[in-house]
């Protein structure tokens, strides 16, 4: 049954709000700044703050969170905290913001404060197998790591690549290249030979760390041909790096004997046996990530993170509005090749254990395998997307009733809006309690607009808040602000993660074509959005991908929501379809559904959905054309691709299917356009 949204679903209990690390830090504030909100202000009030007076609010966060730098005794670490703080401009030469000029950190070293036998990572998979480093194991084998770089001459700048699952090897790897000041960038191996070159290819790097294979769905895919395939096609490369993880240590440099320029995994630690561990400590933007966009509609953008602003923005989003601590396990489903797994590993930098996942979330054989390990390490924080758990519950999981999540105080949900069901879903059959936050942000700030706080409570629906130092609001066309009605989503003011550069953009052109054009002076972010009556924030998907009917524009995850609930679907992609000619061109809404199996798309389920749609959203979102098919393309993070969708539809090619984790679900919609041309 549908709770009702005139009620919260979760409050948080009074005790442990007051005892969170957001409550603490506005105290702490407050102690040294008797100018900023009192400590017991409203969240409204400190956020308007944080945005107001940003250059005090993050130097707040950086001394709350004892980031470790270069100390001038008497003085902070930095000569300005914000320079240009007008300006929303690319940071090229001194026409655009710069943060905390001066200062000189390291990425790696604030991740490796911790030195103790307290649990840094846990790694398993689909079987069960289990590994585990403490954080002064991690801190070795990153001291190998970075010593075996230095001695194949990687250099500060120099790029180091990861071509690999998610597993403890690539968390050592990115570290051990941040320690020497080199630049890590990554890609899952289930990345085809295209979408890796098409990214890797444009950095040029001298180092790439591969598996020899992964698992996935209860399969073994071996990936030796393909990284032959990678490093051939890549000239810069010095070295190739095998780590064995379909094989054991002895299968794997046998392996690598037989790739050009090749050594495995244990091989390559030894030549840094003797290192000591040194960081490499350099400006607070200097270059940490390289971060890739789809590629769907072109070569992907190649989006370089600083390491300061990374660290800063994951310090606040962990700590405080997450409320990670110290001996926690925070678990995030995600792959090497998407950004929350970045932001996973800046956990370690609360001192807290990051629990590894490789395989498929819901296999066959073991559909509750991410809520076996939820129970089994008593994760405190559970991070999955809402695909996640709208599958969950069409297979009918009900860890309430099956597994043990009395450690569990968060779930967060990212990677497409959560649906309304999905919130009554959580908090009915997984843990009555439980503080659920939808996050929202995307690679190009490698962080959150929008996130959970343990001080608020939970609508119905709704992402609890905007992220303090996050100026977002929802714009109309003429750059209007909204409220209670959709918008594009904008950020009108600079913050510390914005992307340092894009790669191959010397002059900035493509960096401002993405965010800047469209309002100048704010960032577009491209999300179809919302602001609440309680502040809080509805995303509506996509705005190149919204519908627009008859003059009306509608959000796509305003029918997702409504369609996710039928039990036949499995899942569905909406688009938009341009018919008519001339004056009377109008826009049909396309919705296209994939099946459980034994379900069959008739009339009578046809007429359902349409009538579910009408009684849930308007006569303006009801599908004109309603089809079946077998498979819904999505890119290699697993969103689905619905501009793909709509190309194909409209007799357009897709610029750059390589980029889709299934570029052969294309041919069904090419056949589906002949039927549906108009």
């Amino acid at each position: 049954m549908a709770i009702a949204s005139d009620a919260p679903l979760w409050r948080p209990d009074p005790e442990a709000a007051a005892a969170s690390a957001m409550v603490r830090f506005f105290h702490e504030v407050v102690a040294r700044d008797p100018s900023a909100p009192p400590a017991d202000a409203p969240y409204a009030a400190w956020y308007d703050w944080s945005v107001r007076e940003p250059a005090r609010f993050w130097a707040e966060v950086w001394r709350a969170s004892g980031v470790i730098a270069d100390e001038r005794p008497g003085r902070d670490p930095w000569d300005a905290v914000l320079v240009h703080g007008d300006r929303m401009a690319p940071p090229h030469g001194d026409a655009g913001p710069h943060w905390f000029t001066g200062a000189r950190l390291n990425f790696a070293e604030n991740l490796l404060r911790r030195r103790d036998d307290g649990v840094a990572i846990i790694a398993t998979d689909e079987r069960g197998v289990r590994r585990e480093l403490t954080f002064a194991q991690l801190a070795d084998a990153v001291r190998h790591a970075s010593g075996a770089l230095r001695a194949l001459g990687v250099a500060r700048g120099d790029r180091v690549v990861g071509f690999l699952p998610n597993i403890p090897e690539a968390v050592v790897a990115a570290l051990a290249a941040s320690a020497i000041g080199a630049v890590w960038s990554s890609c899952s191996p289930d990345f085809g030979l295209r979408g890796v070159l098409d990214r890797f290819g444009q950095i040029e790097p001298t180092v790439l760390v591969a598996a020899d294979g992964y698992r996935y769905a209860g399969k073994r895919i071996d990936c030796i041909e393909r990284v032959r395939e990678i490093a051939a096609a890549l000239p810069t490369l010095r070295q190739v790096v095998l780590v064995p993880f379909l094989g054991d240590e002895e299968a794997a440099s046998r392996a690598a004997e037989r790739l050009p320029q090749a050594l495995g995994w244990s091989a390559f630690l030894a030549r840094g046996a003797q290192a000591a561990l040194t960081f490499e400590r350099l400006p607070f933007d200097h270059p940490l990530y390289v971060m890739y966009s789809s590629g769907t509609t072109g070569l992907p953008k190649c989006m370089v993170h600083g390491a300061g602003g990374t660290l800063l923005q994951h310090l606040k989003e962990h700590r405080l509005h997450t409320d990670l601590r110290r001996d926690d396990r925070l678990f995030y489903f995600t792959t090497c090749g998407w950004m929350m797994w970045n932001w996973l590993v800046s956990a370690l930098a609360s001192e807290a254990a990051i629990v590894l996942y490789d395989g498929a979330p819901l296999p066959d054989a073991r559909p509750a395998v991410l809520w076996d390990i939820a129970a089994a390490e008593r994760i405190a924080v559970v991070g999955t997307s809402a695909k996640f758990l709208a599958m969950s519950e069409k297979l009918g999981l009900a860890p309430v009733r099956t597994h043990d999540l009395g450690a569990l105080r968060a779930i967060l949900s990212t990677g497409s809006p959560l649906s309304e069901h999905s919130y009554d879903y959580v908090y009915r059959d997984v843990k009555p309690g439980v503080h659920l936050a939808s996050i929202s942000g995307g690679t190009d700030l490698i962080s959150c607009f929008a996130l959970g706080n343990p001080t608020l409570p939970v609508w119905r629906g709704e992402l609890q808040c905007r992220g303090l130092g996050m100026a977002v609001d929802v714009w109309d066309e003429a750059g209007n602000p909204l409220r209670g009605t959709a918008g594009e989503l904008v950020c009108t003011r600079p913050f510390p993660s914005m992307p340092v550069a894009f790669w191959g953009d010397p002059d900035g052109a493509r960096y401002r074509a993405a965010y800047f054009e469209h309002f100048p002076g704010a960032w577009r972010h491209g999300d179809w959005a919302e602001i609440t009556q309680h502040d809080g924030l509805i995303v509506r998907g996509r705005s190149d991908a919204t519908l627009n009917p008859g003059g009306v524009r509608i959000g796509t995850a305003e029918i997702y929501r409504l369609v996710d609930q039928l039990p036949e679907i499995l899942e569905s992609v909406v688009v938009g379809q341009e018919v008519g000619v001339a004056a009377d061109r109008d826009v049909r809404i396309v919705l296209l559904v994939r099946l459980h199996e034994g379900a069959v798309l008739d009339d009578a389920l046809r007429d359902r959905l349409r009538r579910a749609i009408r009684a849930g959203a308007s006569p303006h979102h009801v599908p004109r054309v309603i089809e079946a098919v077998r498979d819904i393309p999505r890119t290699i993070s697993g969103k689905i691709s619905e501009i793909a969708v709509r190309e194909v539809l409209h007799g357009r090619r897709v610029a750059n299917a390589d980029a889709l984790a299934n570029p052969g679900s294309l041919r069904e919609y090419e056949a589906l356009a002949k039927t549906l041309a108009v």
